[in-house]
C-alpha cells in the first residue's frame, strides 16, 4: 500500500510544483520561514529555506514531495543552529504566527471544530482568519503576527513563543469544548457516541478504566460469588470461595453475565460505585483540539499548497465562512487554484485573544506571591495582624481603582487580586461575595456568573495568601499603575497595616 502512495504522489509531484503560480504562492508564505523539504518518507537537511521559485522546482526534480515550514519568523533561518541558547534564538526571532492545527479521524468533526472555533475568535475581535485543508482530514488556522501586540507588562511577545502560543491553544480548547462536544454527538447514534464518550476521574484527571464484576451461584453450595471479568481470562482454574469446587466450567456464562460494569480510577485507587461523583463524562477530544505540540520550537506545518503524501492532495486556502460546505474534491492538484493564507491583518486585532488567554490561567499557577503571612514590618514582628476597624478608606489607591469596574481587559486577573487581598484581610465570605458581586456588575462586560462562583467558592476552602507585589507584572497588565506610597510597601496589605498604624498613632496623639 505504501508503495502504491509513493509512485502515485511522485507522478503528480513533478508537473504540480512546476505550475509557476504554485510555486510563486510558496515562496511568498516561505519569506522569513524555515522551510524543509520531506521526500515522501524523510525531510531535508535543517536548517533551510526557500530564496527563489526555481527552489522548489530544483528540490521537486531531486524527489520533493511536499515542503514543510516554521511557525515562527526569522532575520535569517539558515543562521538557526541546534547549539543555540535561548537568548540566541529570542534575537534572530523576528516574531510568530500562531497556527492552530484540528485534526480529527474524521472530516466531519474537523469542519464541526474549525467553525467553532472561528466563531469564538470573532468573538475576540479578530476579524481575520486564514484557514487551509491539511491535505487529509483536518485544517489548519493562522493569526498572523501583525495582530499581536508588541509587548504586554515589558515582556516582548516575540520572545513569549512557545509559551503564550500554548496558553492561546489551551484557552481556546476550553471555550469551544462544550458546544463541540454537543455538536459531535448530536450527529452520532448510540454507538458511536459510546465510542467519542471517556470518563474521567474529576479528582486526577485521568482516564478511567471500564470494570466488570461477574456475579453468579456456585453451582455446588449456591454461594453468590464475584469474580472479576479479567480472572477469567489469566486463570485456568477459579474455584468457589466457601466450598472450594472447581468454577471454570462457568467460564462460557462470562460475556452473559457481565451486566453494565463500573468505573475505576487505579491512581486514586476509588471506583464509581462508591464515588459516583468522581467520575465525569467527556468527549475524547485528544484527536480534534488545537494542537500544543505543534506550539513547540522549531516545529514545522505542511505549507499552504504542499501536497500531503498519503492523500497526494493539496494543502489548499479556503474561505472561513465556507468551512461547512467544503468538499475534499476541491483539493486536488488539478482544481488548485493559489489564495494568500495570510490574511491582511489589522494592527493589534489579537491583543484580546492574548490577554484573555493569560487570564485564564488558574490563580495558584498565575501567584508568585510569598506563600507566608506578613512576618516583618518595619523593625517590628508581626505573627498575625487584625485589623479591627477595618473600611473600604484603608484600601489603597490601586485596589480602590479595581473596585469601580475594569473598563478593559483583565477582569479576572483583578479579580484575583481582590479575591487574595479580602481574604489576607480576613473579610467573611458573605462579605467578600457580596463585594465582588458588586464589582462584577461595574465591569464593562461582567464576568459569568458561574465563573465567580468557582473563584469564590475555590478561595473560600484556601488559606489566606498575599496578593501579587506592587512590583510584579499583574497591575499594569489590567492598567493600574501603583501610587510611589504604594510601592513603598511593597504589597497591598502592607500598605493597609501602614496606614491603619498610623491612623491609630495619631489618634492617641490627639
Amino acid at each position: 500500500m505504501s508503495e502504491i502512495k509513493e509512485k502515485r504522489i511522485r507522478n503528480i509531484s513533478l508537473s504540480y510544483y512546476s505550475r509557476p503560480d504554485i510555486r510563486k504562492n510558496m515562496l511568498a508564505f516561505a519569506k522569513n520561514r524555515e522551510v524543509v523539504p520531506r521526500y515522501f518518507e524523510g525531510f531535508g537537511k535543517r536548517p533551510d529555506t526557500l530564496y527563489y521559485e526555481s527552489d522548489i522546482l530544483e528540490l521537486a526534480k531531486k524527489g520533493a514531495t511536499s515542503f514543510h515550514c516554521s511557525e515562527e519568523l526569522w532575520k535569517d533561518p539558515a543562521e538557526i543552529s541546534t547549539d543555540m541558547t535561548e537568548e540566541q534564538l529570542n534575537s534572530l526571532r523576528q516574531g510568530w504566527d500562531l497556527l492552530i492545527d484540528i485534526d480529527s479521524k474524521y472530516l466531519d468533526y474537523s469542519k464541526i471544530y474549525a467553525e467553532i472555533l472561528i466563531k469564538v475568535l470573532r468573538e475576540h475581535g479578530i476579524k481575520n482568519i486564514g484557514i487551509k485543508f491539511s491535505g487529509s482530514k483536518g485544517f489548519h488556522l493562522i493569526i498572523p503576527w501583525q495582530a499581536f501586540p508588541l509587548e504586554i507588562s515589558g515582556k516582548k511577545t516575540k520572545d513569549m513563543f512557545p509559551e503564550w502560543p500554548r496558553l492561546i491553544c489551551k484557552y481556546l480548547n476550553d471555550k469551544v469544548s462544550e458546544e463541540l462536544k454537543e455538536r459531535i454527538l448530536s450527529l452520532s447514534n448510540k454507538k458511536q457516541r459510546a465510542e467519542q464518550l471517556e470518563v474521567f476521574c474529576s479528582k486526577c484527571n485521568a482516564i478511567s478504566e471500564k470494570k466488570y464484576i461477574i456475579t453468579f451461584s456456585c453451582p455446588s453450595c449456591r454461594t453468590q460469588v464475584q469474580i472479576p471479568k479479567e480472572l477469567f481470562k489469566r486463570k485456568r482454574k477459579i474455584t468457589c470461595s466457601n466450598c472450594f469446587k472447581d468454577l471454570s466450567e462457568l467460564k462460557k456464562q462470562a460475556e452473559e453475565l457481565t451486566g453494565e460494569g463500573f468505573y475505576l480510577c487505579a491512581g486514586c485507587n476509588i471506583d464509581s460505585r462508591t464515588h459516583p461523583s468522581n467520575f465525569k463524562e467527556r468527549i475524547k477530544t485528544r484527536d480534534i483540539e488545537a494542537d500544543i505540540i505543534l506550539v513547540s520550537p522549531r516545529h514545522l506545518f505542511r505549507m499552504p499548497y504542499s501536497l500531503h503524501e498519503k492523500t497526494s492532495l493539496a494543502s489548499i486556502v479556503i474561505d472561513p465562512d465556507k468551512i461547512k460546505d467544503f468538499d475534499i474534491k476541491e483539493a486536488s492538484p488539478l482544481k488548485a487554484n493559489p489564495k494568500d493564507f495570510i490574511p491582511k491583518s489589522e494592527e493589534g486585532e489579537a491583543t484580546r485573544l492574548l490577554t484573555e488567554a493569560l487570564d485564564h490561567q488558574q490563580p495558584e499557577s498565575l501567584s508568585e506571591e510569598p506563600k507566608q503571612e506578613i512576618k516583618n514590618f518595619g523593625k517590628k514582628k508581626f505573627k498575625e495582624i487584625t485589623i479591627t476597624n477595618l473600611t473600604p478608606d484603608l484600601y489603597p489607591p490601586s485596589i480602590k481603582t479595581i473596585l469601580k469596574g475594569m473598563p478593559n481587559d483583565g477582569r479576572k486577573r483583578a479579580l484575583f487580586i481582590l479575591l487574595s487581598f479580602f481574604k489576607s484581610l480576613k473579610l467573611s465570605d458573605e462579605e467578600i461575595k457580596k463585594t465582588i458581586q458588586d464589582w462584577n456588575k461595574k465591569n464593562y462586560e461582567p464576568l459569568k456568573e458561574g465563573y465567580i462562583k468557582s473563584q469564590l467558592s475555590w478561595y473560600a476552602k484556601q488559606k489566606p495568601k498575599l496578593p501579587p507585589n506592587y512590583d510584579k507584572p499583574y497591575y499594569k497588565e489590567i492598567g493600574i499603575n501603583p501610587t510611589q506610597t504604594e510601592i513603598k510597601s511593597k504589597n497591598p496589605i502592607s500598605y493597609v497595616i501602614r496606614k491603619d498604624f498610623a491612623l491609630r498613632k495619631n489618634a492617641g496623639k490627639k
